[in-house]
């Protein structure tokens, strides 16, 4: 076992291009290149943090094997894919770096949000197809003055709101956790509860984290109660909208079209989605900008120091479950 404290990435990323100047003063950092969390052991069990990506999903099955880890910092956003109560159990506070890609996930949804409603991948195809037919455009919405609802507004979903306000758009918002007077800060209308928002929507952009109470939270019912010809963009987490019910209501008519640069079972293997004219895809590439990857990685071996060398950590996220914890805590303002 080396002397040094260990820094273990363990998935995806293979080499140190920004965390590693960061982390070489504290530690060791090492790279598991691993698809599973059971990979990571025995070679990986005494490492004291875990840098995680997205290629892998830490579980119950090896979080009381580290007897040195004090943090595991999710080098992302979502924390979907850590177990949060069994890290919390025992004493592993989970991290994650929500502030990356805010500017870059939001601009990917208004692009979206654009290109579907005014139908930019029929027209490009038509195009390289030969043809010169501008009638493919007809029946698009003119977007200044209708109404676009956003399904969870935090950093993301806030920027969001901000964008489809310049376009001239009214703005409503859904979000049970944010206080009250949140919408009065930004500038925008406020629905308390989901459905009087749906009603409203001509265009939906989902923010929310996955949880069990986000899980298809667009669903058929949900779905329907957006009006007739609404569109629905998705830049947040697969899972969140029940893909079959989004096809049966495009099939149907009452949604018009999607922009889906997450689906619930990553790569895509449904070609019902993957070849349907009406929904517009990405390869989960939304938080993707050379400035945010580097913003990401710099930041998560930021945090990785502070547990390292007991300064107080900035983005605890499984707090109510963490018991005895062997990081550093922030304070809590009352």
């Amino acid at each position: 076992m080396s002397a040094r404290a260990q820094v273990v990435v363990t998935d995806y990323i293979m080499e140190p291009a920004w965390e590693g100047p960061i982390i070489a003063p504290h530690a060791d950092l090492l790279f598991a290149g691993a698809i599973e969390d059971v990979q990571l052991l025995p070679t990986y069990q005494h490492a004291d943090v875990l840098l995680v990506f997205h290629d892998i999903k830490i579980t119950s099955r090896v979080m009381g094997e580290f007897p040195r880890l004090k943090g595991i910092v999710r080098c992302g956003v979502g924390v979907d894919n850590v177990d949060l109560v069994s890290a919390g159990a025992n004493g592993i506070v989970v991290c994650n770096v929500p502030d990356y890609g805010t500017e870059d996930v939001a601009d990917h949804a208004l692009m979206m949000l654009l290109a579907i409603a005014r139908r930019l991948k029929k027209l490009d195809d038509s195009i390289r197809q030969g043809e010169w037919d501008a009638t493919l455009i007809y029946g698009a919405p003119r977007m200044r003055g209708r109404t676009i609802g956003i399904l969870g507004s935090g950093r993301i979903g806030s920027a969001m709101a901000l964008r489809a306000k310049a376009l001239g758009l009214r703005v409503i918002i859904y979000d049970p956790y944010q206080p009250p007077g949140y919408e009065k800060a930004i500038g925008v209308e406020r629905c308390f509860e989901l459905e009087p928002m749906l009603r409203q929507a001509d265009f939906l952009s989902v923010h929310t984290p996955l949880t069990a109470e986000t899980h298809h939270i667009l669903n058929r019912d949900t779905l329907h109660q957006l009006p007739r010809g609404a569109y629905v963009v998705n830049t947040a987490r697969g899972p969140c909208i029940d893909l079959n019910a989004l096809v049966d209501a495009i099939d149907e008519g009452h949604i018009a079209g999607a922009g889906l640069d997450v689906v619930e079972r990553e790569p895509l293997d449904d070609e019902r989605i993957r070849q349907h004219p009406q929904i517009l895809l990405t390869p989960h590439a939304a938080f993707y900008s050379m400035e945010a990857f580097m913003e990401m990685r710099s930041k998560a071996g930021e945090e990785a120091v502070r547990i390292l060398t007991g300064q107080p950590i900035r983005n605890p996220v499984n707090r109510k479950w963490l018991q005895h914890s062997r990081a550093v805590l922030p304070r809590v303002l009352e």
